[in-house]
């Protein structure tokens, strides 16, 4: 028989617990703490516990809502939520298109600038000495003021060419994300045209 099936035993009979424990138990019960905790903590049976709380209708209160109805509403909450999911998707998937057309040998035309580091790294890593050269020709073609190879004729850092993207288009990006001209001037830190040139910077 399980322990926590009856009342606690001494050897003069069940053990009697008093009113006022019984009300500490409802008490912490409705509060939600578990059956068998209680009937351990409190040394009670489990099952005179279930049967306390059906005859003298314990409930649990219903906990708070975490979260505060929109000042829209829930339904036009959700609505919005789906247009953003469903706009977010599309352009994950126009993205995605985009860079497996770049990554198998197609023109670079259209890379989204944020990504260019990443394609010219795999491009270089995966497609062989042509599609370097035709990369460096297309770079210098479209007057980008970027010097991203080495004199070996090596790509720099990912990171780096990445950070030089970012500083040589850094009003974009701050018109993107929304930063008036004038607050948090620092960010993105502009970075020096003549970083990592070292073989093991990258």
């Amino acid at each position: 028989m399980d322990y926590f099936d009856d009342e606690p035993h001494t050897p003069r009979g069940p053990k009697i617990r008093s009113d006022d424990t019984w009300a500490e138990v409802r008490r912490a019960w409705e509060a939600g703490e578990t059956g068998a905790s209680l009937a351990r903590r409190y040394d009670v049976g489990l099952a005179n516990l279930w049967r306390r709380r059906a005859s003298e209708g314990w409930s649990r209160r219903k906990p708070a809502d975490p979260r505060p109805e929109p000042v829209e509403g829930w339904d036009r909450h959700a609505e919005a939520a789906l247009a953003r999911f469903e706009h977010q998707r599309l352009e994950a998937r126009a993205l995605a298109e985009q860079l497996c057309k770049a990554m198998t040998g197609g023109s670079l035309e259209g890379t989204p600038i944020w990504h260019l580091a990443f394609v010219l790294h795999w491009r270089a890593d995966h497609l062989g000495e042509a599609v370097i050269a035709a990369d460096r020709a297309w770079i210098a073609g479209r007057g980008l003021d970027l010097a991203l190879w080495r004199e070996d004729g090596k790509l720099l850092p990912l990171w780096w060419i990445d950070e030089l993207v970012l500083s040589a288009n850094r009003e974009a990006w701050r018109e993107d994300h929304g930063l008036p001209p004038g607050v948090a001037p620092h960010v993105p830190v502009p970075v020096r045209r003549d970083g990592p040139k070292g073989d093991g910077a990258g």
